[in-house]
Parts: C-alpha cells; structure tokens; sequence
C-alpha cells in the first residue's frame, strides 16, 4: 500500500468538483439515517484543561460517565493541535465511548489535514471499533485565523486550498472503508492525493464507516458541499433565521442532487453559560471566550452562536434553532469549570429544548 501526495491532478482521475476534487458523493444510504427526533449532546472540555493546566484523563472520563447518567444524547471534543491545544479528541474519545454505553461520540470539529490521511483513516476505524455505531465525525477545513494557518505550517499542510483538500480526504477515507468490499476499488486518484492497496487497511466496524458531518457556515458553496457530499450539517451560526433559511436550502440541494430532502442531519454548535444572574453569566462567557480564543465575547459573537443567563432562558434562545430545523443541538459550556453547570442544563435546558422538538415532531412542522 502507498500514498503519494501531489499538486495536480493524474491523468484519468475521475470526474472533478468545483476545488478539483475527485468528485464522489456519498449514497443517500452512507451511514445512520437522520431522524426528525431532536438529540442533544455536550463538549467535553479538553480545551478549558488545557487552558487551566490541568491535563488528565480521569476528570474526562467522568465527565463523560456524568453526562450519559444526565441523559445527554451525545458527546463531543475538539481539535487542535498547537492553535488551541488540547488531548488528542480520538484518543479521548475512544477512552470515553470505553467509559460508557449509549451515548453517541463525536468530533467537532475534527481537522483531517492536521493528520496523514492513512493514519486519520487508520484512527477513526480503530476508534469505530471501540464506539461501533455510537461515532459521528464533525469535519472542519480549519477556523481561518492566523494561529491555525501556523499550525497547519507546523505539520506541514497546507492551509492554502484546505477546503478542496478536506472533500478529497472525506473521499479517500469513505473509498478506504469499502475497499475490502467485494467489487469496490482499492486504489484512490485525487487532486492531491493518490493511494493503493487501500484493502489492507483495517476495515471499519461499520460498512462505509461513520457518517461525517461538515462543520461550516452558510455561503452557497459550504451548502452545496454538504447537499452533494456530507451526512450532516454543523454550523455555529449567530442568526437563528439565517440557519434556518441555509437548513432548507440544503434540503432541496440534497433533493436534487438525488440524495432526499432529509439525506443531511441538520446539526448546531452552540455555546452557553448559565446562571440566573445574567450579567454574571455574560462575565464568565467573557471570560471564557478571552481565555479560549484571545478575542472578545463582541468580536466572536458576529461569528459564533452565544446564550447566556438563566438554563431557562437558555433554553428559549436554542428553541429559535429547533423552531428552524436544528436536529442534533452541541452544547459547549461556556465556563473554564463547566462541570457545575452540567446539572442545571441537563435537569433544566434539556427537558425544555426537547419538548419543543417533540412538539414539533408530532406536529410535522417546521418553520
């Protein structure tokens, strides 16, 4: 088996997409079906650790075994490797879906160039075997700000046509998983990559592997990608009408494109600080957005979805997302010690959240 990385495109590669990309798209079958039942999961908080200085497993893990015991449906780390540091999210993950029994896990957002493709799709098989069908991966192409582009520099990546480059990866680990299938090829021929004898990888616990979710934003091109090539959509977007206006149209981009209106699951990353003291929960937002990415509440908030104050109140402001067809909620705490909070949103947030969604269920109606 070999992989080889170029700049351009092989003769005979097959059809291409708007980036140069080999242009496969996954079957309207590829993975866990979506569902119109609402899910809601939370972050682990591998990245306050490593803002506190306190790396260790064990907190995790029962942070982990806590949220499953508190009826969260889903579970979450983030990646990164020198821009905001923190545990490996695929070695956590598989520690934490060893910890656990029901609760799905997930990556949000996992960035495959920051890995060798074989190795990542080597990973997260490996890691499919430990959560079986309980694993989702949320991909991102890499948040544009100076501190990723240098950590794509320090392994060697590109950050320069990364959003071609992650289609092609998503390709290559999907045609990877099926390789060992009987009449499925073995070889890969991409824009930038190039691999063969793809079968003598481990084949992953589930056929085709975990569905991948893209983590984007709402321009027509993330949109058109996410119809035509993702299982799901995970966004952070500010602006509750401004998602649902971007979930319906990849409705009818995945209807065209022959995958079905309901092939992409649509997702939300959002983040909350409760305390029913609403300018203490800003403060502590405050803070923690400051430690977290070095930029203020104000410059973040244009770009990322923020609630803060009471879990009931909370719990209104994630409605306006469930109202526009949110599907799958990812919550992260907006605290450096998010463990207290852990009680409040799931005894209070959740139930609240959930009705709506159930409501809107049962009623078959979506704004």
């Amino acid at each position: 088996m070999s992989l080889r990385q170029t700049g351009h495109a092989p003769s005979g590669a097959l059809g291409r997409d708007e980036h140069g990309s080999a242009a496969w798209a996954p079957p309207a079958t590829h993975g866990p079906q979506p569902t119109r039942q609402l899910r809601i999961g939370v972050l682990l908080p591998t990245r306050e650790q490593a803002i506190n200085g306190t790396f260790a497993a064990a907190p995790l893990l029962e942070f982990a075994r806590e949220a499953e015991r508190l009826g969260f449906d889903s579970l979450w780390a983030g990646d990164s490797l020198t821009a905001r540091p923190r545990l490996d999210p695929l070695v956590v993950l598989a520690a934490a879906a060893a910890a656990t029994e029901r609760i799905t896990v997930g990556t949000a957002a996992l960035t495959p160039a920051l890995r060798h493709p074989l190795i990542g799709a080597n990973m997260v098989a490996s890691l499919g075997h430990v959560a079986a069908d309980r694993l989702v991966l949320g991909l991102g192409s890499g948040f544009p700000m100076p501190e990723t582009e240098q950590e794509f520099a320090s392994v060697g990546a590109s950050f320069a046509g990364r959003v071609g480059r992650l289609d092609e990866i998503a390709d290559l680990w999907r045609t990877a998983w099926r390789a060992g299938e009987a009449g499925r090829p073995t070889d890969f021929q991409g824009r930038y990559w190039q691999a063969e004898r793809l079968d003598r990888l481990p084949a992953p616990a589930t056929a085709g592997g975990p569905p991948l979710w893209l983590a984007g934003s709402d321009t027509p091109k993330v949109l058109a990608r996410v119809a035509t090539r993702y299982d799901g959509w995970l966004p952070f977007l500010p602006d509750a009408e401004a998602y649902g206006r971007a979930r319906r149209r990849i409705a009818e981009l995945a209807e065209e494109a022959g995958r079905g209106p309901d092939a992409v699951t649509p997702a939300l990353y959002a983040t909350v600080t409760v305390n029913h003291d609403r300018a203490a929960a800003k403060a502590e937002l405050e803070h923690y957005i400051t430690h977290y990415y070095g930029r203020s509440l104000e410059q973040m908030s244009a770009l990322q979805a923020y609630g803060w104050g009471s879990a009931e109140s909370c719990a209104e402001w994630l409605g306006g997302y469930v109202r526009a067809g949110a599907r799958h909620l990812v919550i992260r705490v907006g605290s450096l010690d998010p463990r207290p909070q852990l009680k409040e949103i799931a005894e209070v947030l959740l139930p609240a959240v959930r009705a709506l969604g159930q409501a809107i269920t049962v009623g078959g109606a979506q704004s």
